[in-house]
């Protein structure tokens, strides 16, 4: 899966392809967050708001004979007109991701491509339509079959639903059907996660309060239309952390494949935070530092423990196989030992199914993850010194599941250009399977910093 863009914020032109693991790198002010951004913005499009039209007639059969059937083959060999119009759809709601004026981006586009052949639609589906009381219909694609059956579940004349919410349904779970092996459902953890984890009481207090009197003056008002244009000044990821920071104590009712499949995973997160976390009944937030009797609420806990509050619950109650796990900086206030161990982490994530996107200054994290790279071949030495500093095999990753990208100023020709012109852009960095990531930002700043010192240390022997 390949993305590409023009004219997004600081980035004139490029393109990235996501890996298992996929890692953007770069100084400040270059781009990456608006990268990040856009890829989550336009999964989160594609999921919540973008629909695959159906034709009516498929409804009216419906409503007519109480069954219809639509060929599968059709919606896959029409995927990149499919995927050309979501993408020209997201394209205009730029603006609302980012939080900006539009025309800081009435220039911009946003492209995804696939090729056709990695389309696998799901081998088997079922969903049921209706309320907790009445199913009103069926959707269903059978193991060796190329079509989708649509079927009533009560008389039609008692079909409460619209038909234009019955062409969304089917159109969604068409798109659920064919494109779901190919997008991952996408968490996000943003750089302003840790003002989101210490405010979460203030945050609910604020809205609650705001919808209150908001009911009371004026009774034509919608509180919750208000809501949302108020939310409409924060960038969509961090409306999303805010809502999602707001909602522990619903999250924490859950539990997710990870706590239920992979517990080891969630307890070295747990080693890595020095405790756990826990909501009360009454939505209380703390922290319960690991072989102590008290409970931390997040302005008394460390700035590490809140920039892994989110992560933390994602982990533990939300996380599905396939998702698609964004975190912006994921060094955050952590001392280098825990960035190394949250490289790992990382790493064992990608073991078990889940793809994982980072942007990142922290040469801690690249260098462990090139520790990874370099452990993960069949030779006896390799795993003598695995086995002796204690890595697990499940945190080796193979240089081919990562794709790292810097955001630097390239020179290159923007489309429609007439020659190539030094620009903002995303260069694909180099992975050997031998020696990892080649990170030229971090490299040259380290080199910098030996120089002075060994000028500082040598230099007045020179003299």
């Amino acid at each position: 899966m390949k993305i590409k863009f023009q004219r997004l914020g600081a980035l004139l032109q490029g393109e990235f392809e996501l890996g298992k693991l996929t890692i953007i790198c770069g100084k400040n002010n270059t781009g990456k967050t608006y990268a990040t951004y856009a890829l989550f913005g336009f999964l989160s499009f594609w999921y919540e708001t973008f629909s695959i039209k159906i034709s009516g007639n498929y409804v009216e059969e419906l409503l007519s004979d109480g069954v219809t059937e639509l060929n599968i083959n059709e919606f896959v060999k029409n995927a990149p007109h499919i995927l050309r119009e979501a993408c020209q759809s997201y394209s205009n709601f730029l603006p609302t991701v980012f939080a900006s004026s539009a025309k800081h981006f009435s220039d911009s586009s946003f492209e995804m491509i696939i090729d056709n052949k990695d389309i696998r639609p799901a081998l088997t589906y079922k969903r049921q339509i209706g309320s907790a009381k009445v199913q009103l219909f069926s959707i269903e694609k059978k193991e060796n079959q190329d079509t989708i059956t649509v079927s009533l579940l009560v008389e039609k004349d008692k079909v409460r639903i619209s038909r234009d919410m019955i062409e969304k349904v089917v159109g969604d779970c068409i798109k659920d059907i064919v494109f779901g092996d190919i997008f991952s459902n996408p968490f996000i953890a943003s750089a302003e996660r840790t003002g989101a984890a210490i405010f979460r009481k203030e945050l609910n207090l604020a809205r609650n309060r705001l919808l209150e009197n908001l009911s009371a003056l004026d009774k034509k008002v919608n509180p919750f239309e208000l809501m949302t244009k108020v939310y409409s000044d924060y960038a969509l990821p961090v409306k999303t952390n805010v809502d999602f920071t707001r909602q522990l104590e619903d999250v924490s009712k859950k539990d997710s494949f990870i706590a239920n499949q992979h517990p080891d995973i969630l307890r070295d997160f747990h080693d890595i935070i020095g405790g756990e976390f826990t909501v009360t009944k009454d939505d209380e937030l703390y922290f319960i530092p690991k072989g102590k009797r008290i409970k931390l609420s997040m302005d008394e806990s460390s700035s590490a423990v809140r920039s892994l509050l989110d992560i933390g619950f994602y982990l533990r109650h939300v996380a599905k196989p396939g998702d698609l796990l964004m975190i912006d900086e994921p060094e955050l206030n952590l001392h280098p030992e825990n960035q190394r161990r949250v490289a790992r982490l990382f790493a064992r994530l990608v073991s078990i199914g889940t793809r994982v996107f980072i942007t990142t200054h922290s040469d801690y994290i690249i260098k462990e993850l090139n520790t990874l790279i370099m452990l993960n071949h069949d030779k006896p030495h390799l795993k003598k010194i695995a086995e002796k500093e204690n890595y697990k095999p499940d945190e080796l990753i193979s240089a081919d599941s990562v794709k790292v990208y810097i955001a630097e100023l390239a020179l290159m020709k923007p489309e429609g250009a007439k020659r190539r012109i030094r620009c903002q852009t995303l260069t694909k960095g180099d992975i050997d399977p031998e020696y990892g990531i080649e990170a030229k930002s971090f490299d040259s700043a380290i080199d910098d910093m030996n120089r002075i010192q060994e000028e500082i240390i040598w230099g007045e022997s020179d003299d």
